[in-house]
């Protein structure tokens, strides 16, 4: 591509330090995402043409594409790979291959509430009142700090949930003390708990002295001549130090990089044609999502200075209408969402963006018109042809794909579509995972929903022990072994007994 002007200054104002970069095409698109130490050296390079007789054609392909950039800065390279990762996974860039899947980093987990508490590594933090510690971008070095703790705390490494006599016999951790084997009753519950807590302090990085220690004993065994053990102990102390490294987690992704080439141009350009006062600076956004009539569900997608406002998403259960009617539905959630905003005084947004035509239009306009809100304006997007409907008018505009204000309202109509589908996927999954108890001689709702109270769902009841559905009511004795069987026979997958 034709190095311009405007991409020439924006290169000028990248600094020289570690972050993500994302190359976009003329449309807005984010279409690859990568990482660098140097973020200006890195990026230019796409823009070198002398370079262009070493590329191969995938990359000819990508640069050609390119029509603007963002980049964002972080403190260091792991942070980088991490942003760059969870990114990828967000946008989905059709130029990116390596980290489409789902790899997450490592993470540490400890549940205090387990009969003898255990640290595990795990990829998926989930609700499940455990402690965890992470991610971690040095996998290597986390285990290497983990077995640290667990020899200086005196904690257990074996793997097994609840251990016994039987299992202590052949413990490796016991017969070298580096355990003191609470399986036996060597010391209570509660000793074992102070070991796991001091352990845990350790892990977030309390305990430097520790460090310290280790730096003696490294200096110690290099003036002895001992230079496998200092060398084994430097080792050691970086991983410490990598372990304690503060990463940000990027649990979403940071709102200052804009989803468009220019936001606030596209706000511009959608109030001019809808002839608005102003640009709207909030705009809310309706989905519908069901399969032919069952888990109908809505989405509320709301985008504050042409981004997206995730606080402020909804998601809506469909709960008067039967069948597959979207023009039902959308009045039902419109008149939801809009009521409540009036009844508790809250603002109201400057524009409404309604999926589809002149049918689930007119049911929002009438639902408003009930609320005293017609003031509002509201629009309809229709998808083939991307026709913006408007109240009143029987001909919609036909504005093009390339227009700025058509790409604002399709990415928040692609974001409406996401929301909505994924909450009624994940409704049906819900439905068909607890269907299994339904298969269960003699479970009864009564003994159904205590199951579903205790454990939240049935993925999480197939990995409970014999003991832990003892313990719920009804299932004293012979019903747990029974339900037990039940769920092993099904297998561990929410789809098992389909």
């Amino acid at each position: 591509m034709p190095v311009t002007e405007a991409i020439r200054k924006k290169l000028s104002a990248v600094p020289h330090k570690p972050g993500v970069y994302l190359h976009k095409d003329r449309f807005g698109t984010v279409i690859y995402v990568g990482k660098a130490l140097d973020l200006r050296k890195r990026v230019s390079q796409y823009f070198q043409s002398s370079r262009r007789m070493g590329w191969d054609l995938k990359f000819n392909a990508l640069v050609e594409a390119i029509h603007d950039f963002d980049v964002h800065v972080v403190k260091s390279e792991p942070e980088a790979l991490m942003l760059e990762s969870k990114l990828v996974k967000e946008f989905k860039p059709r130029f990116n291959i390596s980290l489409r899947d789902d790899k997450r980093f490592l993470m540490l987990k400890v549940n205090l509430n387990d009969p003898i508490p255990n640290f595990t590594f795990t990829r998926l933090k989930k609700d499940d009142g455990a402690r965890y510690f992470g991610p971690f971008v040095n996998s290597v070095g986390l285990r290497n700090t983990v077995a640290l703790a667990r020899k200086q705390f005196n904690l257990r490494g074996c793997r097994v949930f609840t251990p016994g006599a039987a299992d202590y016999k052949h413990c490796l951790y016991a017969h070298l003390k580096y355990c003191t084997a609470p399986c036996v009753g060597n010391v209570t519950r509660e000793q074992y708990l102070e070991q796991v807590r001091a352990a845990c302090n350790f892990l977030e990085g309390q305990c430097r002295e520790m460090q310290g220690q280790l730096e003696a004993e490294m200096q110690k065994a290099a003036a002895a001549h001992e230079f496998e053990k200092a060398a084994d102990l430097r080792d050691l102390i970086r991983d410490l130090k990598d372990t304690w490294k503060k990463t940000e987690k990027f649990a979403r992704v940071p709102y200052k990089l804009p989803l468009s080439i220019n936001p606030e141009k596209d706000l511009l350009e959608l109030a001019k044609i809808l002839n608005l006062p102003a640009p709207p600076q909030r705009i809310e956004g309706f989905d519908i999502s069901n399969i032919s009539g069952t888990f109908a569900v809505a989405s509320l997608v709301s985008f504050k200075n042409g981004r997206p406002d995730r606080a402020n998403y909804r998601r809506f259960k469909i709960k008067t209408v039967e069948g597959q009617d979207d023009f039902a539905g959308m009045a039902e959630v419109v008149g939801r969402r809009y009521s409540r905003l009036k009844r508790e005084a809250k603002p109201l947004p400057d524009l409404i963006l309604i999926d589809g035509g002149k049918g689930q239009l007119g049911m929002a306009c009438a639902e408003l018109e009930k609320l005293g809100l017609e003031n509002i304006p509201v629009i309809g997007l229709a998808k083939e042809f991307e026709e913006i409907y408007l109240p009143g008018k029987s001909e919609p505009l036909r504005l093009g794909l390339a227009n700025p204000a058509v790409k604002l309202l399709q990415r928040l109509r692609d974001e409406c579509h996401r929301v909505a589908n994924s909450y009624n996927a994940q409704l049906r999954l819900k439905k068909i995972s607890e269907s299994v108890l339904d298969e269960f001689p003699g479970i009864g709702e009564r003994r159904k929903k205590a199951l579903l109270e205790k454990f939240g769902s049935v993925q999480r009841l197939k990995m409970a022990t014999l003991e832990q559905l003892a313990e719920v009511s009804g299932f004293g004795g012979k019903a747990a072994e029974e339900l037990k069987r039940f769920l092993e026979a099904r297998g561990t997958t929410p789809n098992a007994h389909q």
